[in-house]
């Protein structure tokens, strides 16, 4: 996506990097990445396991462990400020109170020795001016919004079942209304209606309190329901983002032509799936050139030697392929010929 301070913009992602670093071996997480948000808006990041999308929102928040994870360098711009640049008093003032993250397993997520409307109201007494007692009727109300009675807020998290579970890890996420929710993989853990069910929770809360939020998952079907815009991820690269119709309706990137071709089709009879060859590259030894050549059904000599650079359409559709949205590659056809020069192809 563009990189820019757009003012309209609450977060503004530019070239971040992340590495992890053991036994000598650097593992380059997040290449990079830039994105960019406005309030209200919801963004989907999809990839496969390992693509670096928990180790991006994790960066977001400054929860990177380090070591052996480490930020080398990016701007990660939220209502103007760099978050990359704030103190830690100044995070822990933002974490919870004006971007919040559901984690991936509700399991673990929740303190099991801890009533889950303690844990509630322990998150509004950390942000806000509140008495004990206004923080635990504050609790109650959250548990409802939720569609849990307030009276189970004495309950401790054994006593829920997984689904139940995910709705007080919302809640607790929701109970400053926050401007950004980070939603790690929320449904994975669940049962298929439990999961409609919690996106739909989670749209109906998210339109009722204007909240932005970046949805995680690996699911372009969550995505399709709940989603104005996608980022595909792969190799901790985004490789193509735009609004939903552009990417799901004139997908560009290799990749993402195989992941929706990796989706059953209802309507024909097909024996087998068509699953994207080979496997996902060793992120301490990636490929060179074009990260996704080696397993690319497109891929010509160029791509195993030159990086290629985001083309972005005028609607701000982005794929970062040599072989891609051939409108935008006309306007530097050029630069084009240059690299291919270069390459020696």
């Amino acid at each position: 996506m563009n990189k820019t301070h757009d003012t309209d913009n609450l977060l503004t992602v530019e070239d971040l990097n992340i590495v992890y670093e053991a036994d000598g071996e650097v593992t380059k997480a997040v290449s990079g990445l830039s994105l960019s948000l406005k309030k209200g808006e919801t963004l989907g990041l999809i990839g496969e396991t390992g693509a670096g999308k928990t180790t991006t929102a994790l960066g977001l928040m400054r929860l990177v462990p380090n070591p052996p994870g480490r930020v080398v360098s990016g701007k990660v711009m939220y209502e103007g400020q760099d978050l990359m640049q704030a103190t830690e008093d100044e995070m822990r003032g933002i974490r919870g109170n004006k971007i919040s993250m559901i984690f991936q397993d509700p399991m673990t997520s929740l303190n099991p020795v801890m009533t889950v409307g303690d844990q509630i109201s322990e998150v509004i007494m950390i942000h806000q001016d509140v008495t004990k007692a206004e923080s635990v009727e504050k609790s109650k109300e959250m548990l409802e919004l939720v569609g849990i009675p307030g009276a189970r807020a004495g309950d401790f998290p054994h006593q829920f079942s997984g689904g139940m579970k995910q709705r007080v890890v919302i809640a607790i996420a929701l109970a400053c209304n926050p401007n950004l929710l980070i939603a790690d993989e929320p449904t994975t853990a669940l049962d298929v209606t439990i999961q409609a069910q919690v996106l739909d929770l989670m749209k109906e809360l998210k339109d009722k309190y204007n909240t932005a939020m970046i949805m995680i998952t690996h699911d372009l079907g969550v995505v399709a329901q709940v989603c104005d815009k996608v980022a595909i991820m792969y190799a901790g690269e985004i490789v193509e983002s735009g609004a939903i119709r552009d990417v799901y309706e004139n997908t560009q990137h290799p990749y993402t032509k195989g992941l929706f071709g990796s989706i059953p089709n209802l309507d024909s009879d097909e024996d087998r799936l068509n699953p994207i060859k080979g496997l996902m590259p060793d992120p301490t030894n990636l490929p060179s050139g074009c990260r996704f050549h080696p397993r690319c059904p497109d891929a010509t000599a160029i791509c195993a030697k030159v990086k290629p650079e985001p083309v972005i359409t005028e609607s701000g559709h982005m794929s970062r392929c040599l072989n891609s949205l051939p409108a935008a590659l006309d306007e530097r056809q050029d630069d084009v010929q240059e690299l291919k020069m270069v390459a020696g192809a």
